[in-house]
């Protein structure tokens, strides 16, 4: 993708905050083998990791790495702490302020 493209995906994703909502969804569910009904039931406060046996640290390092694919975002080590993975609202929020970057 060159950087006009990326661009211009950016700017869609930024403008149409549910399509974010959407993809992390998709990325849990094909990531984790979780149901669509069981991602489409998460509300922005439901707990992540250590509530969700299927997102363990291995996963969690797969997720970042399908969040900087499918978002064309970048995620820098300093990025990553606990309470990124607290809930579905926490990590939702994150992906908005890394596509406002």
């Amino acid at each position: 993708m060159n950087n006009e493209t990326a661009g211009s995906a950016k700017q869609s994703l930024d403008a149409e905050n549910p399509a974010i909502d959407n993809i992390l969804r998709e990325i849990l569910s094909d990531l984790l083998g979780l149901t669509r009904a069981q991602v489409a039931a998460m509300t922005d406060t439901t707990a992540l990791f250590g509530a969700i046996p299927e997102l363990d640290s291995l996963a969690v390092a797969g997720l970042l790495t399908e969040m900087e694919d499918r978002l064309n975002i970048q995620i820098n080590d300093e990025d990553i702490d606990a309470e990124l993975f607290e809930s579905f609202g926490s990590l939702l929020q994150f992906a908005k302020n890394k596509l406002d970057d």
